[in-house]
């Protein structure tokens, strides 16, 4: 019997509970024209957070909190996300939904600025897990970067890996797909990482940093 493949990812796509406060920042989002994760993009977050027992974590893409308030939900809870965007109006939204979900301002320490200048200034070897939704054409900079800061055991998770599903199209050639799809190839071939491509959402690429 063939499967409706869309029909499944559709039912998949609809099969988390997303909390008042995400749904809230989601709105705030739409409002803003800022494209948020899906709920099951935030529900693997969530797991994969919960997964490393994470306690400190970084965000590239902070948005309205959408993200965030799903990382919260599987992170200990005295956790720490950092999280950088080069929008400071968006990490004003995102303090506030924060707030409002109950999550305490310390958990939450919001830097607004451009990934690559801030990650450097960030600790070797001292975050459980690095997320990714950023600028695509620095995304491969970004990459080297996660790896410095995770702790062995750590995870690099990367979201709109498929770059709205053109990296699969060969035929595509424009510069932010060449960008994704060279992600996607280097990051399979690293010796350090055990790497998943799963089409959740736009696509998420997860990284496991070994251990040595």
């Amino acid at each position: 019997m063939a499967v409706d493949k869309n029909l499944s990812w559709s039912f998949t796509e609809e099969y988390p509970a997303e909390s008042s406060g995400a749904q809230l920042a989601r709105a705030h989002a739409a409002e803003l024209g800022v494209d948020a994760i899906s709920p099951a993009t935030g529900s693997l977050l969530r797991l994969l957070a919960a997964s490393v027992g994470a306690r400190s974590v970084v965000e590239v893409g902070t948005g309205t909190g959408v993200s965030g308030l799903w990382l919260f939900e599987g992170m200990a809870d005295d956790g720490v996300l950092t999280s950088i965007d080069i929008e400071p109006e968006y990490q004003r939204v995102a303090r506030e939904s924060f707030a409002s979900a109950g999550v305490r301002a310390a958990r939450a320490r919001l830097i607004a600025g451009r990934a690559l200048d801030v990650l450097p200034r960030l600790a070797d070897g001292a975050y459980d897990m690095v997320v990714i939704d950023g600028d695509p054409a620095e995304t491969a900079q970004v990459v080297d970067e996660a790896f410095r800061l995770l702790r062995q055991g750590g995870l690099l998770v990367i979201n709109d890996a498929l770059a709205r599903g053109q990296v699969a199209d060969p035929a595509r050639r424009d510069p932010i797909t060449v960008a994704a799809r060279g992600v996607v190839r280097d990051l399979r071939e690293r010796e350090d990482a055990v790497v998943t491509l799963v089409p959740t959402g736009d696509g998420v690429i997860a990284a496991l940093k070994k251990t040595s």
